[in-house]
């Protein structure tokens, strides 16, 4: 997804390979938000789509998140939406237009945008980017070329995000 937290020239790139329909990434989320306060416009925070086969609804959801940045509000789909992972997995797609509507959104966009396709390549793109750094499961962080697997636990993970961002900002 190409709606970073920050402008887009920020000196430290976070890339959050997430399943928007997986319970850990919800769970991710409270690191996400510690990460943006503590570093601000100094991490760009970008969420990358990698949806995983056991989560019916995960393709749609990342096409339904293309759609939301198209229309201004990415992350904050992105996070209503996680935070209804098992409304997604029990209901299906009408959530993605539920939240869609929720967030003041053009739902009927986001009921066309599924139906056409045309974030699919977008998504695609990133899920075939994820395969190739060897993202396996969600959440997977990308921070100056090291890759944290979060899928197993959260444990300790924003501390090694924190000392990487750290070491990095320092050598700009």
């Amino acid at each position: 997804m190409n709606d970073s937290t920050t402008a887009p020239s920020s000196p430290v790139v976070l890339e959050a390979w997430f399943d928007l329909q997986c319970p850990d990434c919800f769970q991710a989320l409270d690191d996400i938000r510690a990460l943006r306060e503590k570093y601000g416009d100094r991490l760009d925070v970008q969420l990358r789509h990698f949806p995983l086969a056991k989560h019916k609804h995960a393709y749609a959801a990342a096409q339904a998140a293309e759609e939301a940045v198209e229309q201004g509000r990415g992350w904050a789909y992105a996070e209503a939406l996680l935070a209804r992972t098992a409304d997604l997995g029990a209901r299906g797609e009408p959530v993605l237009l539920e939240v869609a509507t929720e967030l003041g959104l053009d739902a009927e966009e986001f009921d066309t945008a599924l139906i056409d396709g045309r974030h699919l390549l977008t998504v695609d793109a990133d899920e075939a980017e994820g395969k190739a750094i060897k993202v396996t499961g969600t959440p997977t962080y990308v921070i100056g070329g090291e890759r944290l697997d979060g899928g197993q636990s959260q444990e300790g993970l924003r501390a090694r995000i924190e000392e990487i961002a750290d070491r990095l900002l320092a050598d700009r």
